[in-house]
């Protein structure tokens, strides 16, 4: 029997998710910590997604000032994560694309979709003369962007979006990611469940073939791509455009909405979600239904081995898989713009892990 996310709550809900109700992270953590100060002066390795960086950047430090255990992550996209992940050069790795069926098998089926939170992929654009007036799109007039179709700002069919304000007479420059990305994935998903014709000529993946515009390696490349160029276009995880200062849009979601990007939003659009007890988490949240819900969304993983290498360093990501599903941990990640995981799905990776 499926389990439906639809009616939890993640925030108030958060200090129940684990057994360890009130008990303070730091508490925890020392329990995750495999024996103490035997695990202090460990090493981890990982890479993969730019979507999470922020966020696992300070869980990172987090956990090694509480545990002495110490993770190496470099951002590089989920594309090279998989690869990484893959060839056995990482203990783990980070990804914002799930691993296709066939990248599944090239490691035996011995890999396990681990959700850390959930975030928003957000379109956002360098348009100076609009001051804090935010743009509206919806998934065919963003396809069309993409496709090359709408060349300019004051395009009709993105005035008739945005009644009443002036856009510029300018050339839209679109700026997307050169490397294998899982937020282009989350984005092209988007894309192909909006437009057709996006879907047959340009599909989804971690790595398209872009009929046109700039490339920007990882979420930051994008943003410095679009935070020089006037008359830029691009998508980026929410908090990158939030820290940079630029603007992103509302977004025209399945019940005929424009939504805004929040912790709110991304929380409705995974409230859809259905995942079995026996599942592998890999599930696509965009385009939902649901009033509130952001249509650009997604869960981000990690990827382990449930059959480790190395028991000990599989040991060591366990426990700190258990330290970043507990209540404070996850509350980190809403401080930078991610949405807490929901109840459900927090206690079906304790049964996956436990198993």
């Amino acid at each position: 029997m499926s389990i439906r996310l639809l009616g939890w709550t993640i925030l108030g809900g958060l200090t129940l998710a684990c057994g360890g109700g009130d008990r303070p992270a730091a508490d925890s953590a020392g329990a995750a910590a495999s024996g103490g100060a035997s695990a202090r002066g460990a090493v981890l390795t990982g890479a993969g997604a730019t979507f999470p960086n922020p966020i696992y950047t300070k869980w990172f430090d987090a956990y090694a000032k509480q545990t002495g255990v110490r993770v190496n992550y470099q951002s590089i996209g989920s594309g090279g994560g998989i690869r990484q992940f893959t060839e056995g050069t990482v203990d783990f790795g980070a990804t914002d694309g799930p691993m296709t069926d066939d990248q599944i098998s090239a490691v035996g089926g011995n890999v396990l979709h681990v959700p850390a939170v959930l975030g928003a992929v957000v379109v956002t654009y360098n348009l100076p003369s609009l001051g804090e007036t935010r743009l509206r799109f919806d998934g065919g007039t963003l396809a069309e962007v993409f496709l090359g179709r709408i060349t300019k700002w004051n395009d009709n069919r993105l005035a008739a979006l945005n009644p009443g304000v002036k856009l510029p007479a300018r050339d839209i420059i679109v700026v997307h990611r050169s490397d294998g990305s899982g937020t282009s994935f989350i984005f092209t998903d988007y894309l192909s469940k909006v437009s057709p014709e996006w879907k047959q000529k340009v599909g989804s993946a971690t790595s398209v073939q872009w009929p046109i515009g700039l490339g920007g390696k990882g979420n930051e490349g994008v943003t410095q791509q679009v935070k020089q160029s006037d008359g830029a276009i691009g998508y980026v995880e929410l908090i990158y455009a939030v820290s940079n200062q630029l603007p992103y849009a509302d977004v025209k979601n399945a019940e005929g909405r424009f939504v805004e990007p929040s912790l709110k939003s991304v929380t409705a659009a995974a409230a859809g979600a259905e995942l079995s007890p026996d599942t592998d988490f890999r599930v696509s949240i965009t385009d939902p239904k649901g009033a509130d819900a952001y249509p650009i969304a997604s869960f981000t993983w990690l990827l382990i081995q449930p059959k480790p290498r190395d028991s000990v360093k599989g040991a060591q990501i366990e426990k700190f898989i258990e330290w970043m599903l507990q209540p404070e941990a996850q509350r980190m990640a809403a401080d930078l713009h991610y949405a807490p995981l929901p109840v459900p799905v927090i206690e079906l990776v304790q049964k996956r892990l436990a198993g």
